[in-house]
């Protein structure tokens, strides 16, 4: 998303807050993809208001991972990556989030998927069963799945956020629908991808972030290029979450670049 009712650049015309989300941050889940395929000429749209270095993961159509369950999904593919095309080198990865169903007896379909989809992409997949992660015959099954077909594990780290009783009615409404899982933060790839999930204070979303900090920085120094993504229930302060996180980074890796400038907002007048 790159868009919520409480970011400075929300009051801006509709064809304009990309451009603005992508001065705070330079990277975006491009969750939407995910109930429709959105034409070319919106997709183009999005790489006019984006330069060549920002960084999209698009959430694969629910038709293809969720009603169809990655069979008999050849036209729904077709038809997104043709729609995707004009992002060109801003398409960093495909994000494949499977519903929480889809258990280990699943792993050899997703395996055919993978191998079936062009080389043009890199592609991350996140899922939620939770045999996935207590018990390590489906995790190594998975892994090694994923790793024949160089795709990375995104893991969705709710940990901080189920570490106590919800105080909000945002923190309420999604403590009954993320998933509750224990964390992991292996890296299969040169880009692992990073969903943190934090408390509506932010005081505790950046104290749960802080082993966060020490796997980004070890990744750094391994020479991969890691993408964090900052949640919060709310997201009201998602943007500025995410330029502190980038922040207390950079700190510890110093040749690590900045984050451009947030274009300011002008204040709308009457004349």
């Amino acid at each position: 998303m790159w868009s919520h009712r409480s970011w400075p650049g929300h009051r801006l015309p509709p064809t304009e807050r990309l451009r603005h989300y992508a001065s705070w941050c330079d990277a975006v889940e491009g969750n939407t993809t995910f109930y429709a395929t959105p034409t070319r000429d919106t997709v183009a749209s999005w790489a006019a208001q984006t330069s060549s270095d920002f960084r999209f993961v698009l959430k694969l159509p629910k038709v293809i991972t969720h009603e169809r369950r990655l069979t008999d999904v050849g036209e729904p593919l077709r038809a997104f990556l043709d729609a995707i095309e004009p992002l060109g080198p801003r398409a960093h990865a495909l994000w494949i989030q499977m519903p929480g169903s889809f258990a280990p007896g699943d792993v050899p379909a997703l395996g055919r998927f993978l191998q079936q989809l062009p080389q043009s992409h890199r592609y991350a997949v996140e899922v939620r069963h939770p045999a996935f992660f207590t018990d390590a015959h489906p995790a190594r099954l998975l892994g090694a799945t994923l790793a024949a077909a160089n795709a990375e594990w995104i893991p969705f780290d709710t940990t901080a956020f189920f570490a106590s009783p919800p105080t909000s009615d945002a923190e309420r409404d999604a403590w009954t629908k993320k998933p509750r899982v224990p964390l992991r933060s292996l890296a299969l790839t040169d880009r692992p991808i990073v969903r943190y999930l934090g408390r509506d204070d932010p005081t505790r979303t950046v104290e749960g972030w802080q082993r966060w900090i020490d796997v980004t920085v070890t990744w750094l120094h391994e020479g991969r290029s890691p993408t964090v993504f900052i949640h919060t229930p709310d997201n009201a302060d998602a943007p500025a979450l995410a330029r502190r996180f980038h922040d207390e980074v950079r700190a510890r890796v110093p040749g690590l670049a900045a984050l451009p400038e947030p274009i300011p907002v002008e204040p709308l007048t009457l004349f």
